[in-house]
């Protein structure tokens, strides 16, 4: 399995539209085949942080999912109002 930990660091200005991005990308992600978990947090000391917790079942399911429309055009919204960081870890 896959473990991804996407940080996203948000202005005040654009921190909204940013978390309604993602929570689009997070009902999708869970309708595709192989997701395990995928969830949206928001830092309970930090307005200007936002993370995605992500579980995929192989790097087959994940490269589907980053192939995906959805990611895709949510992703590119994101990446173009905040910054992104994205640790993986295997298990």
């Amino acid at each position: 399995m896959l473990r991804l930990n996407c940080f996203i660091q948000v202005s005040s200005e654009h921190r909204q539209e940013v978390l309604e991005a993602a929570k689009r990308l997070t009902e999708a992600s869970l309708k595709q085949t192989g997701c395990i978990a995928y969830d949206v947090f928001e830092s309970a000391t930090r307005p200007d942080v936002l993370m995605i917790c992500e579980t995929w079942l192989d790097q087959n399911a994940l490269d589907a999912h980053s192939a995906s429309a959805e990611f895709v055009t949510e992703v590119g919204k994101m990446r173009s109002l905040a910054q992104m960081k994205l640790e993986t870890f295997s298990f």
